[in-house]
């Protein structure tokens, strides 16, 4: 038995395939990209790109799979490359170190895209990037300062409630005229914090984010 025989089991060795040919694009390998990447290496993605700008903080331990005391002051895409080729050696980990924005260059064309970042500006640059190409997405609003994975979902951007930044992400695309698109978001409101600069955030709420926005990648994948 290999080590994808129980996802064969259940989704089928059709699906299977479908996933081993297929490249996701993961910008954003933190909080919430850190649970999708590892997800989708766990059951089978065979071409993961992935791109972050940033390097590992020891205030990332608390809910970033790739943060370790081992891995302080890495790349954060290098460290995911390493862990999935430890996971999976199939899998083709392409690790780009780059903040996405407007001027963003890039030679790969993948089947999908999970949009896992914290600034506005590169949301919107990653959305008219995909819209260009018909590349299909998910995109990820708000996880910080929420406590209940329960109330996180699934809908268009265009229907979301409650969280700040999709609304802020709502006006924009209204206001550009851009394609309406899902989103995991979280019907919660935000928890009151001291700070206005940093929120604080934790693993159940977070991970829960890119758990579910594997799955809906895997479920487009294999229903494309």
């Amino acid at each position: 038995m290999d080590i994808l025989h129980r996802t064969r089991l259940l989704i089928g060795p059709a699906a299977t395939d479908k996933l081993q040919k297929s490249t996701v694009m993961v910008v954003g390998c933190g909080a919430v990209g850190s649970f999708a990447i590892e997800a989708l290496a766990r059951t089978g993605v065979g071409n993961l790109v992935l791109i972050d700008s940033d390097v590992i903080e020891e205030s990332n331990i608390n809910r970033q799979l790739f943060a370790l005391n081992s891995t302080i002051n890495q790349p954060k895409v290098d460290v995911a490359a390493s862990r999935i080729r430890d996971i999976n050696p199939d899998v083709n980990a392409t690790a780009i170190k780059t903040f996405f924005d407007d001027a963003t260059e890039l030679s790969v064309m993948p089947d999908f895209v999970i949009d896992a970042i914290d600034t506005v500006s590169s949301k919107i640059a990653l959305y008219k990037w995909c819209m260009a190409r018909n590349v299909p997405f998910v995109s990820s609003m708000g996880a910080a300062r929420k406590t209940d994975p329960t109330q996180i979902k699934i809908a268009k951007i265009s229907k979301t409630s409650v969280c700040p930044l999709a609304a802020k992400i709502r006006k924009i695309v209204r206001d550009e005229h851009l394609n309406d698109f899902d989103v995991v978001y979280s019907t919660e409101p935000a928890t009151v914090t001291d700070s206005a600069r940093i929120f604080g955030s934790i693993i159940t709420v977070t991970g829960t984010f890119g758990l579910i926005m594997a799955n809906y990648a895997i479920n487009a994948i294999i229903h494309k």
